[in-house]
């Protein structure tokens, strides 16, 4: 078994982050992006939506998408859950993901996308409209989360699950996306702030 990795994006940093939790090692093989590595007919056998990360078992078999290697490793080592242990609790960590991966994690990714330089040789066309278009919905995301945060120290209660996860490699995503969270967003700040403390984070 071993993990085809992207590096401190996103999507390899959230499977990175979700072993850790689970105290999992899984070896490296380091896929560079900047240097297009994951366009290659290679890497496309692995994954025809040239992206990172992919698991491959043993057996050869391919595993693409961040949570589904997620889930993967949640059905092979359920302790500690960070998907939900009954039937609620699965339902409640499934509605947060979405909500902070569609609503959040998504907007950050085309405000990036879009804007930054590093990113014109991967998203052509660039539309910078389409980045600004983005900016409301980050703001109106981050007010969701906050009032969600208002009791309680991660999204679905008192433990982490993998929607804090999403959560955490979104709000750092934000940074180099040129987003800042408002300072209003006390919650979200404090939030941020418990989950880079982790020994998780530094994966």
């Amino acid at each position: 078994m071993k993990l085809y990795d992207g590096g401190r994006a996103p999507n390899p940093r959230r499977v990175r982050i979700f072993l850790a939790e689970k105290g999992i090692s899984v070896p490296l093989v380091f896929i560079d992006i900047n240097q297009m590595e994951h366009k290659t007919q290679e890497f496309a056998g692995l994954n025809p939506m040239q992206r990172t990360p992919v698991l491959q078992l043993d057996d050869g078999t391919c595993i693409a998408e961040s949570v589904a290697i997620c889930r993967y490793f949640e059905e092979l080592y359920p302790d500690p859950p960070l998907m939900g242990r009954n039937p609620l609790e699965k339902a409640q960590v499934e509605m947060w993901q979405r909500r902070i991966e569609l609503n959040l994690f998504g907007p950050v990714a085309h405000v990036f996308r879009h804007l930054h330089p590093a990113m014109a040789n991967m998203e052509k066309p660039q539309i910078p409209a389409f980045a600004e278009a983005n900016r409301p919905r980050v703001t109106e995301a981050l007010a969701v989360i906050d009032k969600a945060l208002q009791n309680r120290p991660f999204i679905c209660g008192d433990e982490l699950t993998i929607a804090d996860i999403t959560g955490l490699v979104t709000l750092d995503f934000m940074k180099p996306a040129k987003l800042e969270i408002a300072p209003e967003f006390t919650n979200v700040l404090a939030w941020h702030q418990r989950l880079k403390a982790r020994p998780s984070a530094a994966a």
